[in-house]
């Protein structure tokens, strides 16, 4: 799929309420509209959800894999939790997303792979249940 800049934002729109879900998109909206934050909010709707998710070459439980080990690598563990959901969307396991933190534990420091696995854990069981 091709995206022009006249329709990224409205596939980006798509591809991120498809991935994150309804509930988190309306919240990330909502708490951004009328401030200086819309902007950027509006900007990576276009740009990553319209422009790089969209693209053919990954999948998007591959691009959930990769997101994994990413946010680990930056410590960004706000928006780790609500890609370890999309991950989950995507068709990840619960035993794929451990071993992408700890696979990122490797090369990221055990410091940023302990934070993230907590953040996952978190996750795993309000969506997941506990491990059985």
């Amino acid at each position: 799929m091709e995206n022009t800049s006249d329709n990224r934002f409205d596939n980006g729109m798509e591809v991120r309420r498809a991935v994150m879900s309804d509930a988190y998109v309306d919240n990330a909206i909502a708490s951004t509209t009328g401030t200086d934050s819309e902007a950027l909010q509006n900007h990576v709707t276009a740009t990553v959800w319209g422009s790089v998710w969209t693209r053919e070459g990954l999948s998007r439980r591959d691009r959930s894999l990769l997101n994994i080990g990413m946010l680990v690598a930056l410590r960004a563990n706000e928006e780790l939790r609500g890609h370890v959901r999309g991950a989950l969307t995507n068709g990840l396991t619960r035993e794929e997303i451990t071993e992408a933190i700890i696979q990122a534990s490797g090369y990221c420091g055990a410091p940023a792979a302990l934070s993230a696995m907590k953040v996952a854990q978190e996750v795993l069981d309000a969506e997941l249940g506990p491990k059985s």
